[in-house]
């Protein structure tokens, strides 16, 4: 069985069909799913999508939100973790790629993030993007402060994987595995076998050869066969390796089937 565990669920890009994309994940033998937040909105959305279809949810403010933050979004960030459903605080960190937010402020707001994280010793899901330097920084302060940090979606430099190798983190590989731009397999391998996660990252990365349609859970599949092949692993005992991991990274949750329909 297969867990994706970072997919945008929530999104309007799913509002059609979004049965129909749970179907096909349980097809593709996808037991579970992490639906991810990036704004105190999402974070209801995926909460009650999450009680709906038996998955699992985070609490999040994204870097490009990060202007939005108050002492409320803090708040209600800490009151949503109360809820089982959700298993991580995140997406939280850094986008210096598109600078929605201003970097003193995302840097403020991504540690603020881990303090909760922290305080609630809850795993934390970071977005890193051409912010090497900062947030290796960062992963070495509070990689031990919190039981795990995930680096999703990893495209960062040898800064960002180094730090994430002396904390122990958590690195999640989505369908940019199979393009035929990604240069970055020796870090896929170089990777510790129980540090492995598989995502999504729906509806954005759909893999080859879905590239340039919309990407859903189903397509972690692809992604497993991909890294599963390149860590020259039969799909089997990858996918339990991966799902073993999961369930220790984000909690027994995670070993919860989805449902069928809402």
């Amino acid at each position: 069985m297969l867990i994706d565990t970072h997919c945008h669920l929530a999104d309007p890009a799913f509002d059609a069909d979004r049965d129909g994309v749970f179907a096909r994940a349980r097809s593709a033998d996808v037991h579970h799913v992490i639906i991810i937040a990036d704004s105190v909105a999402s974070t209801g959305r995926a909460r009650a999508l999450a009680q709906s279809y038996g998955v699992s949810a985070t609490a999040g403010v994204h870097p490009h939100e990060a202007s939005s933050w108050t002492e409320e979004t803090a708040a209600r960030l800490d009151e949503a973790l109360d809820d089982p459903v959700v298993v991580a605080v995140g997406e939280t960190g850094l986008d210096y790629h598109y600078d929605h937010a201003p970097r003193p402020v995302q840097r403020r707001v991504f540690e603020a993030q881990l303090a909760i994280a922290a305080g609630r010793a809850m795993p934390v899901v970071i977005h890193a993007r051409e912010a090497d330097a900062d947030m290796a920084a960062v992963v070495r302060t509070w990689g031990r402060q919190v039981p795990a940090l995930v680096l999703h979606s990893f495209s960062s430099g040898p800064e960002v994987f180094d730090a994430g190798m002396e904390v122990g983190a958590y690195f999640g590989w989505s369908g940019m595995v199979t393009f035929k731009n990604w240069t970055l397999m020796d870090r896929v391998l170089a990777c510790p076998a129980d540090r492995l996660l598989l995502e999504t990252d729906a509806p954005y990365l759909a893999p080859v050869p879905h590239r340039g349609t919309r990407n859903e859970p189903a397509y972690v599949r692809v992604v497993a066969q991909r890294l599963a092949e390149a860590r020259a692993m039969p799909l089997e005992a990858f996918a339990l390796l991966t799902t073993a991991n999961a369930l220790r990274c984000f909690g027994a949750r995670v070993a919860q089937p989805l449902m069928m329909t809402s």
